[in-house]
């Protein structure tokens, strides 16, 4: 697998800054990278798109990558979320060197917070949130210092060790980073650094009341994990110049004087850098409104396989090959655009086309009798599991006198462009006879129950005979009545009907799709009983399913992952 990822790994932006610090000087041995989640949520796509960078940089470069957790908002964060995070990453094939947590610095963090309230660097501040917000200016207007700004370092100190000791109420006090309020860059204009947030930490537990804002603990625990390229997506480009400031602040110069903190922790400066998100059409990745899609039950779960996460995707059955795939086919980019969802399902519809058995299933039966075919006769015949593979594998369907096919696959009259099965038409059962339709029994509101056919006995597919060899225009599959397998086939379809829900006037929620769920009784050859869940099969000329987690005690469930063509665009041509 790790050739693989190497192989696919195409040169990108990124990878020729990379190349350039090599190329002056920066040893190879240095190199580390990380993907940091907040653990306040399950991956999706677009985290799949950041995993596959960074990790794929370090098979690249033969360099270690580190998973961090940025654990620094306890009211958010659940260790359901860390469990399902690290289960995403092993899943899509890759493994990290060292397992980390932004809480595993809280106290160096809060330590060198105390040194830049010391330097006069960073001051405890009472006003309100609005009031903060409002003394910021706008980008085109300064703003102004804040009443506390100019607070003694020794009453800051005071207030601070309070802060932590937890005698203060949430939103009372923040500590801020004292900078320059009259920055073009209002990120610079005395950003917090610390909030009261007197909530139970699911690794620290109730040890903290203050928790580090992200810009504070990121550059600081990439340099503290030696991180050689910490990479972001376009919206922290703004915080690049901060990031850098908070560096400024606690790493030792290169004339060797020891800065902010007393201890060398090491000679890499991590260097930030911003790559585009790449927005999937007809869904949305905001975990909020994810979250919200979960929690106002509009979704099962975040595993509901019409989910953009990556347990959905798991779920619904696709591969981490084919999502290695789509993020290496849509690559990194400088700035953001709309990648079609239909490349998605090019990219697993491909990889199962190499992996999944071919088996028979029919999802809208209709009952065709063989009025030649001898009664009680039943017959195993051979069947192909995957062309594709060699070498070829085979299993046994039994064949009756009685079977179900699609009832969308015959028609009393059609033209000659219709080669399925019409009256007085003939067709080929996959790997069985050739059938003759013949007449037709109806119930009292006419519709079609029985289709009666005769056969040709001769016809068998593989038998050697003339008759086999003859050629008819469609080939049907089919189930025998007698040995179906009755299951459940849950119909996936794009969650929302629209290619960009979350940049509407309304709310996005709005714009579900409504048929993007439907369930059907589907009969299926009685092979698919010792089937495992999570194993993909191909119904033949249906299109690619999934067996679900919830078929238990013999009762099958089963995730459709993709049709085997795009049938979405005809949808849409002929609206």
């Amino acid at each position: 697998m790790t050739e693989e990822i190497k192989e696919q790994r195409a040169n990108n932006f990124i990878e020729n800054i990379i190349e350039e610090d090599l190329a002056g000087g920066f040893p190879a041995n240095a190199l580390r990278f990380r993907f940091p989640p907040e653990p306040n949520g399950y991956l999706h796509l677009g985290h799949a798109s950041s995993i596959c960078l960074n990790f794929g940089l370090g098979l690249r470069y033969n360099a270690p990558v580190n998973l961090r957790f940025d654990d620094t908002n306890p009211s958010k964060e659940e260790q359901e979320y860390v469990d399902a995070i690290r289960r995403d990453v092993q899943w899509l094939g890759f493994q990290w060197d060292k397992e980390c947590y932004a809480s595993d610095y809280f106290q160096e963090l809060y330590d060198w917070a105390v040194m830049l309230i010391k330097q006069g660097k960073a001051y405890v501040d009472k006003q309100t949130s609005e009031e903060i917000a409002a003394q910021k200016g706008t980008p085109t207007v300064p703003g102004s210092d804040s009443p506390y700004r100019n607070t003694s370092p020794e009453e800051n100190l005071a207030l601070f060790e309070r802060m932590k000791n937890g005698e203060f109420a949430n939103g009372t006090y923040v500590l801020r980073a004292k900078i320059d309020m009259a920055s073009p860059n209002m990120l610079m204009r005395d950003p917090i650094i610390y909030r009261i947030m007197n909530a139970s930490h699911h690794r620290t537990g109730n040890k903290w009341h203050i928790y580090p804002m992200y810009d504070w603990a990121h550059g600081e625990s990439d340099y503290l994990e030696q991180i050689s390229h910490s990479l972001c997506t376009l919206e922290f480009l703004p915080h690049r110049e901060l990031y850098d400031w908070f560096l400024d602040q606690v790493i030792p110069s290169p004339q060797g004087e020891e800065g902010a903190h007393s201890k060398q922790r090491g000679s890499v400066r991590p260097k930030q850098r911003e790559f585009a998100r790449r927005n999937l059409s007809h869904t949305i990745v905001s975990k909020r409104k994810l979250l919200q899609l979960v929690t106002e039950k509009y979704v099962a779960g975040w595993d509901d396989p019409r989910m953009p996460t990556i347990s959905g995707l798991r779920r619904r059955g696709y591969t981490p090959e084919s999502i290695r795939k789509f993020a290496d086919t849509i690559g990194i980019a400088k700035r953001e655009n709309l990648i079609d969802v239909s490349l998605l399902e090019f990219c697993v519809r491909e990889d199962l086309n190499k992996k999944a058995n071919r088996v028979m299933a029919v999802l809208d039966p209709v009952k065709v009798v063989i009025t030649n075919y001898p009664e009680g006769q039943e017959e195993w015949l051979e069947a192909e599991n995957n062309p594709e593979v060699t070498p070829m594998t085979y299993r046994k369907v039994p064949f009756s006198r009685e079977l179900y096919i699609e009832r969308d696959d015959f028609r009393e009259e059609a033209d000659k462009k219709y080669f399925r099965l019409k009256l007085g038409g003939e067709v080929r059962l996959k790997n069985a006879y050739i059938i003759k339709a013949e007449s037709v029994v109806k119930d009292a509101e006419g519709n079609i129950t029985e289709i009666h056919c005769s056969y040709d006995p001769d016809s068998r597919s593989g038998s050697g005979t003339e008759a086999s060899m003859r050629k008819v225009k469609g080939t049907l599959h089919w189930v025998s009545i007698k040995h179906a397998v009755a299951a459940e086939a849950r119909l996936y379809d794009r969650l929302f009907t629209i290619a960009e829900p979350d940049r509407q006037e309304d709310s996005f929620l709005n714009y579900i799709n409504p048929e993007s769920l439907k369930v059907v009784t589907a009969y299926v050859e009685p092979s698919l009983t010792t089937a495992k869940a999570g194993e993909t099969l191909q119904f033949q000329r249906l299109g690619y399913f999934c067996i679900d987690a919830d078929s238990k005690n013999g009762n099958l469930v089963f995730n459709k992952t993709v049709g085997l063509k795009d049938t979405w665009e005809k949808v849409k041509t002929s609206e």
